[in-house]
């Protein structure tokens, strides 16, 4: 890949790249150091892709594999809690800052899937394949998700 190849997928995919991550570790600091790994090895690859979604696809299974990698090792002692993540980001209104909070409590194992399906608008069959599981635990996992949800809306909902 030559230089301005990679400046325009690392343009195009960086965001997508750091979202992924985030969604997978909930720091900011270990979702940028994912990004600047992706990004790294797109560099270095020698990969020739085919098309815009393969390379897209690529990016997302490096994040997402990546993502593992560090949730495994014993860098991750400290831990900042969610709220202050939360606090940092910009929200246009509280249902908003709600609904992210709510997705960012749910288990790595949900959370991942639901913003690959909802947020990237990939279909369930392509989600799995970027998480490396099979089309029907993608869909179970989105549906105990979605369960998992709608009871915890549920709940901030009746307490305001």
């Amino acid at each position: 890949m030559d230089d301005t190849a990679f400046q325009e997928a690392a343009r195009r995919y960086g965001d997508t790249v750091y979202r992924v991550a985030f969604h997978s570790c909930k720091n900011q600091a270990d979702a940028e150091d994912i990004t600047q790994n992706v990004l790294l090895k797109l560099y270095r690859t020698e990969t020739d892709f085919e098309s815009e979604e393969h390379l897209r696809r690529w990016v997302i299974r490096v994040a997402v594999n990546e993502s593992k990698k560090l949730a495994g090792s014993a860098w991750l002692r400290k831990r900042v809690p969610l709220e202050e993540v939360a606090q940092s980001l910009p929200f246009e209104s509280t249902e908003e800052s709600s609904l992210f909070l709510a997705v960012m409590e749910l288990p790595k194992k949900y959370r991942v899937p639901v913003y690959l399906y909802y947020y990237e608008g990939y279909s369930v069959k392509e989600a799995a394949a970027l998480c490396g599981i099979k089309v029907s635990t993608m869909q179970t996992r989105l549906q105990r998700a979605r369960e998992k949800l709608k009871k915890k809306l549920c709940e901030l909902e009746r307490e305001n």
